[in-house]
């Protein structure tokens, strides 16, 4: 059973139709013991940094997503996925999971790119990565922020080109980091789910 996180930040239920629509069983939950039990979890996020984080601390799971994290396959989504870091300077410093060593910070492509990244984008391999075996490089995945990684190299799967390179898929370990939205990239997306409910 994959647990889809309810912390009060997320865009619970696309990710829910995407996984309803591989025909995962899972679940939206803030329940401690089914978190506990759950054999995969995900950790979607839409909104601000801060607010995301005091919202997960409101919700007393903190310290349950960190212990479980490192025992099963742990995916943040958007927001989910900058949650990973350490820290955010996103409306002042803000303390995040630690689960993946780094920060988040402002994006400033060079050129006349806008702010936010919205659309689509192709993804550029960096190492391999257990979510991306059997998907050709350069597909286009779908974007939505305005704050990026700035982690080390070792810990990112893939880049996209965005006036420099910006973290799209970040990983340490059990735990894995989309900074695109896999529930609304279309078959590759699924693809990635899928492979994702399959580890």
């Amino acid at each position: 059973m994959i647990a889809i996180i309810d912390y009060g930040a997320g865009n619970l239920f696309s990710v829910q139709n995407a996984l309803n629509f591989l025909g995962f069983e899972n679940k939206i939950t803030s329940d401690k013991q089914e978190i506990v039990s759950a054999d995969r979890l995900i950790l979607p996020g839409v909104g601000a940094f801060g607010d995301a984080m005091d919202k997960l601390n409101n919700s007393g799971l903190v310290d349950i997503v960190k212990e479980e994290a490192v025992k099963k396959p742990f995916l943040g989504i958007c927001l989910g996925m900058q949650l990973l870091f350490e820290k955010s300077f996103e409306f002042g410093e803000n303390e995040g999971l630690g689960l993946i060593k780094g920060s988040v910070k402002l994006m400033e492509p060079e050129g006349e790119l806008a702010i936010p990244q919205m659309g689509w984008n192709a993804l550029e391999y960096n190492r391999e990565c257990p979510l991306l075996k059997g998907i050709g490089e350069g597909q286009y995945v779908y974007f939505v922020h305005s704050y990026a990684a700035d982690c080390s190299s070792d810990d990112v799967y893939a880049y996209v080109d965005y006036g420099g390179k910006v973290p799209a898929l970040v990983g340490s370990g059990n735990v894995y980091g989309a900074q695109f939205h896999p529930e609304k990239s279309g078959e590759i997306g699924l693809e990635i789910l899928w492979r994702f409910g399959k580890l």
